[in-house]
């Protein structure tokens, strides 16, 4: 679940505001359906995300580029 891994990574050090959950959708490689930016970890109104999406462009392609250096075809 996103939650415990968001629990592991925080107390491994990481800050809740790099950390996004998302799911990945191995047979829609390559579309615009292969990342889903859906999670309940993504709440957060004090960062101003109101939604299980993530909200911010610029966060959605962040972790777009990061998908994309650590899966490769």
């Amino acid at each position: 679940m996103h939650a415990d891994e968001e629990a592991l990574l925080l107390e491994e050090g990481s800050r809740q505001a790099d950390l996004w959950g998302i799911d990945l959708y191995p047979d829609r490689f390559g579309t615009p359906d292969f990342i889903e930016f859906d999670s309940m970890i993504n709440l957060r109104p004090s960062q101003g995300n109101r939604s299980r999406s993530v909200e911010d462009p610029e966060a959605r392609r962040a972790v777009t580029a990061v998908v994309a250096r650590l899966i490769k075809p």
